[in-house]
């Protein structure tokens, strides 16, 4: 109704504007809290969440065990919740919007009054077609459309459905109505897809009374991480980046992540890296009342490779200390701190490399390699590149490609003692404005420095001179 005529009927009404987008982030913040509960969780819709409990419910002592802890913790966050628990999401989705479950089980009326309409938000297996029968058809998650063409036809609960003939609901109504009602049956099996990956592998601990110092987080990160690398050893695995996940008692989760250069397991090393990544943004870390449950996740794991260790207890890789270095770096200051060169599809220079995180160069150091890769680079294309490329001015060159001989740069003049090339790199046929070919040359001059210098275009083509550039230098 309007807002004059809602306000005529109850004049203490108060009217907030709608906030779409954070109401996304509180259902957000919410599926994340759940994440305490069972790491499979999904939003549905703008105002509910699915949780997969399979193989969860007995670690909280049951399904209602489990159901009681998660609405009363809600209660006292100040959330009126409805939950539903089905052996599938169709039912389930059912239970929570049209049984009569009390969602605050704390409350005086709940410990006053009986509560069996409450229980009943529990459908035990086999029992979904009994559930769903009495109830009418918003309870199948049709649309409003739908639903309208069915109670057209005096079709007004779902019991009322399921009595009818399928064929003929299909050709008048279309397939969806019988699929959400086989979902809600279990005869046709509906997976949820849940908003963040599963990791690999997860150590928790809970407290009765909850932490606020980091210091004390520091330290269980060291009991949590030894626990981890059981897990770790007995997969033969190493975790590549860990998130530590802190529940604050009031419902906030606040979720760190490190990365490995190299696959790691020592709780050690895990302890060093979230100390760092704590000492810069500790003190964005309101700990409220405090934490009461930690987990430590290896959101990715790779292989774990053993190194032979001689006979001074050396294992013959001089790379761990870089990877260390660098991990502690990127924790302390970020990602995209530490860069590193990656080769890319193109055969002009510029474009041959392109930069990216340090990480992934980090998985495969080793000095044998990077000295290879250095002289093999060193063989054909110079250490430093301009960019963009300086213009230099040739005041004499081998007409029509040859060499320069004498060439002036940044208000210098140089004689060309030796040359070799020219080396023609074409434009790439794909790039619009890509520019003319370039013939490119190793030249050095008479005090022994060596420069790559290109030519742009040809003498004698349509009249116009060349352009000559230096592109780069040798060592």
């Amino acid at each position: 109704m309007g807002i004059a005529d809602a306000r005529a009927m109850h004049p203490a009404i108060d009217v907030v504007e709608q906030d779409i987008a954070a109401d996304r982030r509180l259902l957000e913040g919410l599926a994340d809290w759940c994440d305490r509960y069972t790491p499979l969780v999904a939003l549905e819709g703008t105002e509910g969440l699915f949780l997969d409990i399979t193989g969860c419910a007995h670690l909280f002592g049951g399904e209602r065990a489990m159901r009681d802890d998660m609405l009363t913790r809600l209660f006292h966050q100040g959330f009126a919740v409805c939950c539903g628990v089905a052996s599938t999401p169709g039912a389930a989705w059912a239970a929570s919007r049209h049984t009569r479950a009390d969602p605050s089980p704390d409350c005086a009326q709940a410990r006053a009054e009986p509560r069996a309409d409450w229980k009943r938000a529990i459908v035990a297996p086999g029992r979904e077609e009994a559930l769903v029968a009495p109830l009418p058809l918003s309870a199948l998650r049709l649309d409003l459309a739908t639903r309208d063409g069915l109670e057209s036809v005096g079709l007004r609960t779902v019991g009322a459905v399921l009595d009818t003939p399928r064929a003929p609901l299909a050709r008048r109504f279309g397939k969806a109505v019988l699929l959400r009602l086989d979902q809600a049956l279990g005869r046709v099996e509906e997976s949820i897809s849940p908003r963040l990956p599963v990791p690999p592998l997860s150590v928790e601990r809970a407290f009765a009374e909850p932490l606020v110092q980091l210091e004390d987080i520091e330290r269980l990160v060291l009991a949590l991480g030894a626990a981890l690398k059981q897990d770790l050893e007995r997969r033969g695995e190493g975790a590549r980046k860990l998130d530590l996940l802190l529940f604050r008692v009031d419902g906030v989760v606040r979720r760190i992540s490190v990365g490995a250069s190299r696959p790691l397991r020592n709780p050690l090393l895990m302890q060093r890296l979230f100390r760092e990544r704590l000492a810069t943004i500790g003190e964005t870390i309101e700990t409220g009342y405090g934490f009461d449950l930690i987990r430590l996740s290896a959101v990715q794991v790779a292989r774990f490779d053993s190194m032979q260790m001689d006979l001074t207890g050396a294992a013959g890789d001089h790379g761990d200390d870089m990877a260390l270095f660098a991990d502690r770096v990127r924790a302390r200051l970020g990602e995209g701190v530490l860069m590193r060169q990656a080769p890319a599809e193109s055969h002009i220079p510029e474009r041959a490399v392109t930069m990216a995180p340090v990480a992934a160069a980090m998985a495969k150091f080793s000095p044998a390699t990077v000295l290879s890769a250095a002289a093999a680079r060193k063989r054909d294309r110079p250490i430093r590149l301009f960019k963009p490329p300086e213009y230099v001015d040739v005041t004499a060159a081998e007409v029509p490609e040859g060499p320069p001989s004498h060439f002036r740069w940044r208000r210098a003049a140089y004689t060309v003692a030796r040359a070799e090339g020219p080396e023609r790199i074409a434009p790439e046929w794909w790039c619009e404005d890509d520019g003319q070919a370039r013939d490119y040359f190793r030249v050095e001059d008479t005090t022994g420095r060596r420069y790559w210098l290109y030519r742009e275009g040809f003498y004698g083509a349509d009249g116009m001179q060349p352009r000559w550039y230096v592109h780069g230098m040798f060592a």
